[in-house]
Parts: structure tokens; sequence; C-alpha cells
């Protein structure tokens, strides 16, 4: 199983003025430590879980170009970008320049949004759920058509691209891997299975277990190969602090990793102290590596 590290908080001691080399030394030693991917949210505004929307946020692909500056090897995205952010061919093209200038270490993850405050806060329009996934759909369409090399025009029922022109085409071959994130189970995970390289899942076990079957379903529905997709989970661990112990961490990715998980991303509440990140790659990766 292959470890990831989501950074979802940037309020950290020394505010502001050390964000950027607090970030680099998270980052650096996630990627010495032997994780495999590392991610940000994209969001504008602080989310409820994790704290008032005063807090510090960061603009997500803005903040992959510092971390891919700053890291040799470790995968880097979006947890996720929600699709009504940016024009999808701009973001396309966002998503091709991190790949290109990270030497083909780039995710691209999408969803079809759900946070209302934070785009009504910046004028940013967020139209009903059902018009959100048919936006999320013709992204996806647009990405592989951008991806193929096809200089063409894209005619969706909202989107209209005279050229999908995408110069330079990804590093990543055939292109970064498109991860849809959610686990609705008549329209995201159905876009999963026609669409997706990776899915990315949170909850309980058995939650996560319940939406890989309907997955799997929706695979043998559009005869897509299951087994080709790969399985990401998310979710909060605090080693290092008293709260988590290194073995009940491997215990949970056990479970996981029974149910069909591949890729285990954690965001944890005290990374910015580096010492968590050093249990990980001691104690956690090692024998993640294993299952």
């Amino acid at each position: 199983m292959k470890i990831g590290l989501q950074v979802p908080n940037f309020t950290w001691p020394g505010g502001p003025a050390t964000m950027a080399s607090r970030l680099k030394d998270i980052a650096r030693a996630a990627d010495e430590g032997g994780f495999h991917s590392l991610w940000v949210m994209d969001h504008f505004f602080q989310i409820g879980m994790i704290g008032p929307p005063e807090r510090d946020m960061l603009e997500g692909y803005t903040t992959l170009g510092l971390l891919a500056g700053a890291t040799s090897r470790i995968k880097l995205g979006t947890l996720v970008t929600g699709v009504v952010y940016r024009y999808p061919g701009i973001l396309v093209k966002a998503a091709t320049t991190l790949d290109v200038l990270s030497g083909g270490r780039s995710y691209f993850g999408i969803g079809a949004a759900w946070n209302e405050q934070e785009s009504r806060g910046l004028g940013v329009p967020f139209p009903p759920l059902k018009v959100r996934f048919e936006l999320l759909e013709e992204a996806l369409q647009i990405a592989r058509q951008m991806w193929s090399g096809k200089d063409a025009p894209y005619r969706g029922r909202h989107n209209q691209l005279e050229r999908t022109l995408c110069v330079p085409q990804p590093l990543s071959k055939p292109h970064p891997p498109i991860l849809v994130a959610g686990g609705g189970e008549k329209k995201t995970l159905r876009m999963v299975a026609q669409y997706a390289d990776a899915c990315n899942l949170y909850g309980p076990v058995e939650t996560v277990k319940a939406k890989l079957a309907i997955l799997r379903q929706h695979c043998a529905a559009l005869e897509r190969d299951y087994d080709a997709i790969e399985k990401t989970s998310l979710g909060t661990v605090e080693v290092g602090s008293g709260k988590q112990t290194p073995r009940e961490v491997l215990a949970h990715l056990r479970q996981l990793a029974a149910i069909g998980i591949h890729h285990a991303i954690f965001n944890m509440p005290n990374v910015h102290e580096i010492a968590p990140l050093e249990l990980f790659a001691r104690e956690i990766i090692p024998a993640a590596a294993e299952l």
C-alpha cells in the first residue's frame, strides 16, 4: 500500500511570513520519507471541518508549484478541484503545466464542488447540483481530448472550445492520472468508471467497502476493468502526540488493504512539527509497503 499526505491547514506558528519555508520543510520531509503523494485542497476559504473560513487558505495550483520546486520524487495533486472554480480548458492547462514542470509527477484531482459559501463569496457561479455534475462530465471529456493531442473543437452543453490545443503535452503518459473524488453512487462513481484512473473515498471502512462494491457494478456495466482503477482513501491521523500509535495506524491500513484500497492519504493536524512525518517514514511506510 502507498501512503499519501494531504495538507489542508496552513495556520501555523509564524504566520504567513514563514508559510513558504514551512511548506517546503513539510514537502521535503514527505519526499525523503517515502510518501507516495502530496496533496492540497483546492479551496479559497478554509472549510468548516478544519476551522472557520477566516483561517489561512492558499490557492491550490500556485501552492503545488512551490511544492514541485521543493521535491524531486513525490507525486502532487489537488484533493480535489471543484469543477466550477476554473474554466475547464484553463484548469487542464494548469494541470499540464504542473505535470511538465514537476517532471511528470502530477495527479489531476477533480470533483463536482460543494462549497457554496466560498463560491458566492468570491463571485464564482455555483449552479445547482445537476448542472455541476454536467460540468464535471464535460471537464473530464475536455481533459481527455486535450491530453489526446487532438486540436479540434469541443461542443458541449455548457462549454464551447474552438481548439483543444495543449502544448506542451504532459510528461505523464498517457496523461496525468485523473482522480475523481466522492462517493455519489449514481453519478460520481459512474464517472470514475467511465473516465477516471483513480477514485477517492472517505468514511468508515464499511462505508468505503460499500462504495467500492458500487464502483465495481458501474465498471461491469461500462465494461471497464475495475482492477485498473487506483482506489484511494482519505482520513486523518495524529501520531507523535499521544493520540494514535503507529500500531493503530497500521491496523487501520490493514483494514483498508483488505477491502481493496491501494493508496491511503492522510492529513495530520500536527504535520508542521515534522516529527509525525519522520515517525511515518520509520515505522509506518515500510510496513505499509508490505500490505
